[in-house]
């Protein structure tokens, strides 16, 4: 017989403005105990130096993960121009250098082939599986990691700032499984001067936003209380990119135990995935379908 998890039956979502030099698990773990919830994972992971959003979903939130690991993200991010290391980022050793330095109009005029569709090779100290281990332990010993190009979807990447010769601020808005550590590699090897990542931030993850953060010593400041739950948004949040229909009370019913339920649709066409609401609380994300919806997550809040 399975034991039961301890804790609060707690569902929401909890934006934390992470901190450098922490792991978004470790925060997820910090999270879960300050809030004594019985479940708790994050939207997307966060290197432990970058800093910014970090989704975090508890109880029965976290069915709707996919939805804001799916969703568009912005990051404001430096690189370091004139050397490359071997993790892409400035926690990594120096592996090359060079003593070109582009012009603004340089680098403003290479940003365009990075956006759309674009083949993106992650970086070889990253969590990419490679026959079933993680690429950042085989090249922690010393391995020769070769990892095969994914497609990436890139809104915008756009020029910020040029604090000095080395260093210059940009900003993109990208789709799931992008790497910035690589966006920065590759532009210094187009740049012909080589790059690496100096800070990174995530200033949204889909619906949630810098300002909706709150830092790890609110956490730990009101931890065990309860006080943190007048932070918590809404499960359905993590709803906000899929068309809503609002299901009938009978509806709501059969869609709770897992059956097609009635709904009435605002803007879900045939075929749709979308979830249902009854009065005001989400019910079940599925596939709508003449009038009902079909549903494959049911939420039991």
């Amino acid at each position: 017989m399975a034991r039961k998890r301890k804790g609060r039956d707690i569902s929401g979502w909890l934006v934390i403005d992470k901190p450098a030099g922490i792991s978004s698990s470790a925060v997820v773990n910090k999270v879960r105990w300050a809030m004594d919830a019985k479940k708790a994972g994050h939207a997307g992971t966060l290197d432990p130096e970058a800093t910014g959003v970090l989704a975090i979903a508890l109880g029965e939130a976290t069915k709707t993960v996919p939805f804001i690991t799916d969703a568009l993200k912005a990051y404001r991010f430096t690189v370091r121009l004139g050397q490359a290391t071997n993790t892409d980022d400035q926690e990594g050793e120096v592996i090359a250098e060079n003593d070109l330095r582009p012009s603004d109009e340089d680098i403003i005029a290479a940003l365009p082939d990075f956006v759309g569709d674009v083949m993106q090779i992650p970086p070889k100290f990253s969590a990419v599986k490679i026959d079933g281990q993680r690429a950042y332990k085989l090249a922690r010993d010393g391995e020769d990691v070769q990892i095969e190009a994914r497609p990436l979807y890139v809104e915008e990447l756009k020029f910020i700032s040029r604090p000095d010769a080395d260093h210059v601020e940009l900003e993109m808005t990208c789709g799931k499984g992008g790497y910035v550590r690589a966006i920065a590699r590759d532009l210094g090897e187009k740049l012909g001067c080589l790059g690496h990542v100096r800070e990174l931030r995530r200033i949204w993850s889909g619906p949630f936003e810098t300002e909706d953060g709150i830092s790890m010593e609110v956490v730990e400041e009101f931890a065990k209380t309860g006080e943190l739950d007048q932070y918590l948004h809404p499960l359905e949040a993590g709803l906000d990119g899929i068309p809503e229909v609002t299901a009938t009370a009978e509806g709501a019913v059969k869609m709770k135990n897992g059956n097609p339920g009635l709904v009435f649709s605002s803007d879900a066409e045939y075929g749709d995935e979308a979830w249902a609401s009854f009065e005001g609380k989400a019910v079940a994300v599925g596939v709508y379908k003449a009038g009902e919806l079909h549903p494959n997550r049911v939420f039991l809040h």
